[in-house]
């Protein structure tokens, strides 16, 4: 079965909420052929054992695709698994019918063997793709998407993409059953309560006027994978000499934030979540999950520069090498000498977009983002999904959305269809950098401002697996 469709078809009737279903149309995006992406079964080694898990297979055989600049994008979507899926273009911003969510109604997910074809000009930027289909993600189905700018392909700088995954040898059924305290739940549905296990780590944060325990890694994994390898066996990516690297970090996994740390090398931000930003120095940063950052990093002669990933509150890692030519590369451990304390707002907080948004007036919304580790359940306002709260919007308006973390652990929000500028971190106005993704940490207040310029119904959702999937999901809504 197979299925066409383009921007146009969602153009006239996007703002209807709930549509089911969509005349297939064609969008004439120039003579590109369309590229095919399958979503596969594949084995990969982890920690010296065979592991089955899913992917996103590119055109030419890797995990991933890789637009240049201009390049539409025009993909054959084909599900080669036995069960059904769906892709959501995560970064991207077509119309809601394209956006690779069966949550809002337009589309229903690819059934085995199913062929589905996607029209739409793509927004530049290191981005990335994933399954929107119950636990998939845990499962590896997610990869690079990249789509390069002239002045990136003019440049003299290798490009370097690297995308992270937390691995685990045991189903997440099974892992979002023992966190809720409940019999597994099928693949193809989402738990929504129950009872819980206690947190398993914590560290400490001000709440109030006293000190709160504050919740970490709800799961407990195998290994961290950096383009599906550990340490044990790092990708190591060979430079000119006196190179320049343009690295393009994907925080891909399910319920991971890590440090990215350089050691002794300083590195330069350039962009977060495809979107430029103003030169910030460090060799030190912090990524949340669904977040990415583009790093550029000197490779001198003779150098070995380790990039690190370390999960946050832990001295596990993983990690690729990039080296200078005939360097030999030593091994580096899978665990760190000391820990990095939780993920925050460190670099949030230094961060300037290159383009901000116009000055002008706004409608202002808020949420609460609520929930526990004991019993184990996520909500906003105090709703799960779908019995939501919607946040509803009016079409041309610029929109400030409040987000009040009244929970002890971070949350990584992330709004489909728009990019929104980060304008307040805990009442202390700035023109921070224009994201689709946002940490909102423990006790925490984040306010950010988009442009109502996408008619339809919008998903809106902790980029936690499991807290998305126990209830904190909601959704934007054009009346």
């Amino acid at each position: 079965m197979s299925l066409k469709l383009s921007r146009r078809a969602f153009l006239g009737s996007a703002a209807i909420a709930g549509a089911a279903t969509i005349l297939p149309s064609r969008w004439a995006l120039g003579a590109t052929q369309s590229k095919t992406l399958t979503i596969e079964k594949r084995t990969i080694e982890v920690l010296g054992k065979a592991a089955n898990v899913y992917g996103l297979a590119g055109p030419d055989g890797r995990q991933g695709l890789f637009l240049g600049a201009d390049e539409p994008f025009a993909v054959t979507l084909k599900n080669q698994l036995d069960v059904d899926s769906i892709i959501h273009w995560h970064g991207q911003t077509p119309a809601p019918g394209l956006d690779g969510v069966a949550e809002t109604g337009y589309v229903q997910p690819l059934a085995a063997g199913e062929t589905r074809e996607y029209e739409f000009a793509p927004r530049p930027g290191t981005h990335w793709m994933h399954s929107h289909h119950g636990l998939q993600e845990q499962r590896q189905l997610a990869a690079p998407l990249i789509v390069r700018t002239h002045e990136e392909e003019a440049t003299d700088v290798q490009d370097v993409t690297v995308l992270l995954h937390d691995f685990i040898f045991r189903s997440p059924e099974d892992i979002l059953s023992d966190l809720i305290g409940t019999t597994a739940v099928g693949e193809e549905g989402m738990a929504m309560g129950g009872m819980a296990m206690p947190g398993m780590e914590s560290g400490s944060v001000m709440g109030g006027t006293s000190m709160m325990a504050m919740d970490l890694n709800d799961v407990q994994y195998d290994a961290y994978l950096a383009n599906d390898r550990t340490l044990q066996d790092p990708e190591v990516f060979r430079t000119e000499r006196n190179g320049r690297v343009r690295l393009r970090l994907i925080n891909g996994a399910a319920s991971t934030a890590f440090w990215i740390e350089l050691g002794a090398t300083r590195g330069t931000v350039i962009a977060v979540d495809g979107n430029d930003v103003e030169p910030v120095a460090g060799s030190l940063f912090p990524l949340a999950q669904a977040q990415r950052i583009d790093l550029l990093i000197d490779i001198g002669p003779g150098s070995i520069v380790p990039v690190f990933a370390q999960r946050e509150g832990g001295r596990e890692r993983t990690g690729v090498i990039l080296a200078a030519p005939d360097v030999t590369i030593p091994r580096f451990s899978e665990r760190a000498d000391n820990e990095f304390g939780p993920v925050d707002l460190s670099l949030e907080a230094r961060l300037r977009a290159k383009s901000n948004l116009e000055a002008r007036s706004s409608s202002k919304s808020s949420v609460m983002l609520m929930g526990s580790m004991s019993p184990y359940a996520w909500n906003i306002d105090g709703n799960v999904w779908p019995n939501a709260r919607p946040i509803k919007v009016q079409q041309g308006e610029r929109v400030e959305l409040e987000m009040m973390n009244h929970s002890m652990m971070a949350h990584p929000m992330h709004l489909h269809g728009h990019h929104f500028q980060v304008t307040s971190i805990n009442g202390t106005p700035l023109a921070g950098a224009i994201r689709d993704t946002v940490l909102v940490p423990p006790m925490g207040r984040i306010t950010v401002a988009f442009d109502a310029d996408n008619p339809g119904r919008w998903l809106f959702h902790c980029h936690n697996l499991y807290h998305m999937a126990t209830g904190m999901m909601g959704e934007v809504r054009y009346v």
